[in-house]
């Protein structure tokens, strides 16, 4: 349980640093430099923790061309 919680939590970090250095991202995106970055992540478990990541208000998200796919950035 405890390395579960240790790696949501690394996810948590390093998403944050993606969406500061290279400011909104969508899923797909996030996902992928994630994975190049050596955290192994699928695209399910990058979406329940931008989902959880937005109700504690850490990330907003917006659609962007109406391409009906969420763009997250860090709020404020």
């Amino acid at each position: 349980m405890i390395v579960v919680e240790k790696a949501k939590s690394s996810i948590e970090k390093e998403i944050l640093k993606l969406l500061k250095e290279k400011g909104e991202l969508t899923v797909a995106f996030i996902t992928r430099f994630l994975n190049e970055g050596g955290v192994e992540c699928t695209r399910q478990k990058v979406e329940k923790t931008l989902e959880k990541m937005f109700i504690a208000g850490l990330v907003e998200f917006f659609y962007k061309n109406g391409n009906h796919r969420r763009h997250y950035r860090l709020v404020g």
